[in-house]
């Protein structure tokens, strides 16, 4: 080896050994750089796991802060007492609750019941099921695919491929759960791209989804909307009406005639906006318990004179069986002409006493309020002749246009609700329909959307006698009710009262 070959042999050697060494240092600084960065990371990732952890807990403390605080209490409670003290009082609170439901319902269901159920409701079963129910009944929104371009590099080339992006689904969300002795009240906020009537379109499949008999939906804002679901019904059993001897003063706007779906008092006006009103229903839906149970109502109000009640029974039956209630009577087409013009001419003679002097007739024994009551109004409105049937038409369109605000109400009951039939069916602004025989009828009765809206007349059992549904002035939604069951006793102590001013036993012992 000559002196040149070692000369480069041994430059080289430290030229390598100078290159490991710097790069062993800068393995080092960038190792410490490394682990710098990657503490700072994973601080950095801590802190926002914790922020958006705390974020989260203060939003669900805002949001559902009864849930939120008991389970944070709950939680403490095992932390710091121990769990068996909290397995004992749970068992205490559990069993004190279960007398209180069992010695008094009412109280327990008004303190307490209500809000267990609420909570139960809403986190075992709204929450976690009710998004999916809304998909499968074609109530989400789905987000349309956005193309992308996505760029794959081939061997000695370049290709653009058009993929798209996968689609999102947006579902109306649970904004609020009340759940009721029989109805759940579910609240949701609608996404864009949804209307309330798609809801009212979905009821009978939501019903079918929550496995209940009866879903309605309402409108509670134009992007809210209400969907309540049935769990019992509470209308299954007849309603009794009240005897005479516990009714209390009399309020012609707004007469007590039974109970509705939600367990309320339905009560009915007689006098004012919405008195006019139709019922139809099939033979044995229960029409005399809309007629008189209102009757036996203000049965005071009759006896004094304050309300004439006029009775036309193209049957000759029904009405007859309390014949002394009613002020006029009328069976044949004759009769119900003469009756029809004597209660015109007293409503054309108001007018002239009170025109330019008040708005509305005060009702009083001078001026009482003029209630008619026309069982098979379609008896007379199209299987008569047809002079007596438009002299009949005539007459009772104009005691139904002018006779609100002068103390006449009209009402009436049909069998079939065709516009053939009822020719003034639009002239009365309220009407029930009881159990019908065809789901076009229920159109027919209530108006269009009705049957989509939840009406389900025509579904009605035969057992369901004065089940049916109301909708007209003032209800933006069908509501269920049933109308108290007046028994033939009843309509003879109603009639010994309003008569001689003693009524006649009722059953049970009562007596007014």
């Amino acid at each position: 080896m000559d002196a040149h070959t070692f000369a480069t042999l041994f430059l080289g050697g430290v030229g390598l050994a100078v290159v490991v060494w710097a790069l062993h240092k800068l393995g080092k600084a960038l190792a410490a750089i490394a682990e710098t960065l990657a503490a700072a990371a994973v601080v950095f990732l801590a802190l926002w796991w914790v922020v958006k952890a705390a974020g989260w807990l203060v939003a669900q403390i805002v949001l559902h802060p009864r849930t939120t605080l008991t389970v944070l209490a709950l939680l403490a409670w095992w932390r710091w007492l121990g769990w068996p003290s909290l397995a004992l009082s749970l068992i205490g609170v559990t069993a004190l609750l279960t007398v209180w439901r069992v010695l008094d319902l009412v109280s327990f269901d008004q303190w307490a019941g209500r809000f267990l159920r609420t909570w139960w409701q809403r986190w075992a079963i709204y929450v976690p099921k009710l998004p999916g129910w809304l998909h499968a009944c074609g109530l989400s929104v789905r987000d349309e695919a956005i193309p992308v371009d996505v760029t794959v590099t081939l061997v000695g080339r370049k290709k653009i491929r058009r993929e798209r992006q996968q689609a999102g689904v947006r579902i109306p969300k649970v904004k609020q759960v009340r759940s009721g002795p029989s109805w759940d009240e579910v609240k949701l906020e609608l996404v864009p791209g949804q209307k309330p009537e798609d809801f009212d379109e979905a009821a009978r499949a939501l019903a079918s989804a929550r496995k209940v008999a009866r879903c309605q939906v309402r409108e509670l804002a134009p992007n809210v909307v209400s969907i309540d679901f049935q769990r019992r019904d509470l209308l299954a059993s007849p309603i009794p009406c009240p005897p005479l001897s516990e009714l209390g003063p009399v309020d012609l706007r707004h007469v007590w005639a039974g109970r509705t779906e939600y367990g309320q008092d339905w009560r009915v006006p007689l006098f004012g906006s919405g008195s006019h009103t139709l019922t139809a229903g099939a033979s044995g839906a229960g029409k005399n318990s809309v007629m008189w149970c209102p009757l036996v109502s203000i049965a005071p109000a009759i006896r004094s004179g304050v309300v004439r009640v006029s009775g036309i029974d193209p049957k000759g039956m029904e009405l007859a069986y309390g014949r002394g209630i009613f002020h006029r009577y009328a069976v044949t087409s004759k009769d119900v002409l003469a009756l029809l013009d004597e209660l015109v001419g007293a409503m054309d003679a108001r007018k002239r006493q009170f025109a330019g002097r008040v708005r509305t007739v005060p009702i009083s024994r001078e001026n009482p309020l003029e209630l008619v009551e026309f069982d098979e109004i379609g008896a007379l409105t199209r299987y008569t002749d047809r002079k007596t049937r438009e002299q009949i038409v005539e007459k009772v369109a104009l005691l139904t246009t002018q006779g609100r605000a002068l103390g006449f109400t009209v009402r009436g009951y049909v069998q079939e609700p065709t516009k053939e039939t009822v020719p003034v069916r639009e002239l009365f602004p309220r009407r029930i329909c009881l159990r019908v025989t065809a789901k076009s009828h229920v159109g027919m009765v209530l108006g269009d959307q009705a049957y989509e809206r939840g009406a389900w007349a025509n579904r009605i059992e035969e057992s369901a006698a004065g089940v049916g549904y109301v909708w007209g002035e003032g209800l933006r939604e069908p509501l269920r009710v049933r109308a108290g069951w007046v028994p033939d006793e009843t309509v003879k102590a109603l009639e010994a009262f309003v008569t001689s001013g003693h009524a006649l036993p009722l059953p049970g012992g009562a007596a007014a």
